[in-house]
């Protein structure tokens, strides 16, 4: 039996996150905005996606409140993306899954250390400071270089 192509049928708060954020593509952008990429063809050069994939998922995100376009120019009128509040909601279940992934996935080490702005301590599972136990969220931390970097 095939799966639907939605899970509008399903009542279940995963299945209707994942309506939203359920795509490849669509995780990637969002991890790009924690990373402060901002502009259209920063995230086309971050990512190598196609500018068409791009768009759609963009104007997706803005739709559902998850970014917003923010006018940077007005002639032409250029935009840049920004996680709203319901975006920024995000983060621990963004950070949740890259540590699955640097445990299950990262043979030669985490690609990405995600380490606290205020020293160098280390986010852990808990969201916390493995230095210095200070609660830790997006506006706190810093990506940097891991052992498994290219």
């Amino acid at each position: 039996m095939a799966l639907p192509r939605t899970y509008e049928s399903q009542n279940c708060s995963i299945a209707r996150s994942l309506e939203v954020v359920g795509d490849r593509w669509t995780l990637l952008v969002i991890r790009s905005a924690f990373e402060g990429v901002r502009r259209f063809d920063d995230f086309q050069e971050a990512l190598g996606v196609a500018r068409n994939v791009l768009t759609d998922r963009l104007n997706r995100l803005c739709d559902e409140g998850v970014m917003r376009r923010v006018p940077y120019q007005v002639r032409p009128v250029r935009y840049e993306y920004r996680l709203t509040r319901k975006g920024v909601e995000l983060w621990p279940a963004m950070m949740t899954l890259l540590m699955w992934g640097d445990r299950h996935y990262a043979p030669d080490g985490p690609p990405l250390l995600i380490g606290h702005r205020g020293c160098e301590g280390r986010l852990t599972p808990a969201f916390v400071c493995d230095s210095c136990g200070a609660s830790l969220g997006p506006a706190d931390v810093e990506p940097r270089p891991g052992p498994g970097a290219r």
